[in-house]
């Protein structure tokens, strides 16, 4: 059977688009901000930086398996994985690649993950877990499905059936921390500690606390994260238009204080200049490598990660 649903797949790869994106059913929004599937084969091998990004990485494999070279959290060994849940995080992971690579890649909000995944965003955080070790049976039963399915369609078919049978009522989260979450991501990160615990009439000390929990990071790591995403976007998203955007404007339109405050969160965060990103895999490289964990979409009460 294993056999038989591979070569289907090689099949598929000359007939389906390599990159898809793809929204949930409207029930599974509040906790998957979007789905992307994608195919890639007889491309030179490379090495892709998963970024930071405001949304939880679930990826489910089609042919080969992720490769892992280096994760955010440096004791995590390198491995290879059939599935992979992935927290939030503040530093980029390496995956490679030999030149070919196919999947479905799932972005989690961190208000999701208690229904999806059983647990707090806050547990997974900085870490990159094999899919059996959060989701059990499920993602076994989830990797078989898909690669079962017949095409895209069917495919994200699959996906809404089984994550919304999978999806559990769970206790509700702090309205204080959904409400701090949402004003982040509405503002693009550009919010205070202060502000928002202003907002929710807690001290920044317990807002500090029970954000780390529900979510994965403190609201000042968070705002950075989110700010980061949306200027790597923004970058991107220009460099692949070929429209001109200087990093002085990026920075100014994303509320970065300059330019030289830019360089220093990107190399913080990617781990390279915002130049040196660019060239390697946010412009005109390869659309489907740069957007595996990090992935593609624009995140908003709609977004990888």
């Amino acid at each position: 059977m294993a056999a038989t649903r591979r070569t289907a797949g090689k099949q598929d790869e000359r007939d389906e688009a390599r990159y898809l994106h793809r929204r949930p059913a409207p029930a599974l929004r509040p906790l998957v901000a979007w789905y992307s599937g994608y195919r890639e084969a007889g491309v030179p091998p490379a090495t892709h930086r998963g970024l930071p990004s405001p949304y939880l990485t679930m990826i489910v494999t089609l042919d080969d398996p992720l490769v892992v070279a280096a994760h955010p959290d440096p004791r995590t060994p390198p491995g290879s994985y059939d599935t992979l849940v992935g927290g939030l995080h503040t530093s980029p992971a390496l995956i490679t690649h030999d030149g070919r690579q196919s999947g479905v890649q799932l972005a989690l909000t961190p208000l999701g993950a208690r229904a999806l995944l059983g647990l707090p965003a806050g547990e997974l955080s900085g870490l990159d877990l094999d899919g059996a070790e959060v989701l059990g049976r499920l993602a076994g039963e989830l990797r078989e499905r898909l690669l079962a399915a017949r095409g895209w369609d069917e495919r994200f078919a699959v996906l809404d059936s089984v994550l919304s049978r999978h999806a559990r009522p769970t206790r509700a989260h702090p309205a204080e921390v959904a409400r701090a979450w949402r004003r982040m991501l509405t503002a693009g990160g550009r919010v205070t500690v202060s502000g928002l615990a202003h907002e929710t009439g807690w001290s920044t000390r317990h807002l500090n606390g029970r954000f780390r929990e529900e979510i994965g990071l403190s609201p000042k790591e968070a705002a950075r994260v989110v700010r980061f995403d949306r200027v790597r976007r923004l970058l991107q998203g220009a460099a692949a238009s070929g429209r001109r955007l200087t990093l002085a404007d990026a920075a100014a339109e994303c509320g970065f204080y300059d330019q030289a405050h830019l360089a220093r969160e990107f190399g913080a965060f990617a781990g390279c200049s915002p130049s040196r990103w660019l060239a390697d895999e946010g412009g005109h490289g390869s659309e489907l490598f740069r957007n595996v964990q990090a992935g593609l979409g624009d995140g908003s009460p709609d977004s990888v990660a």
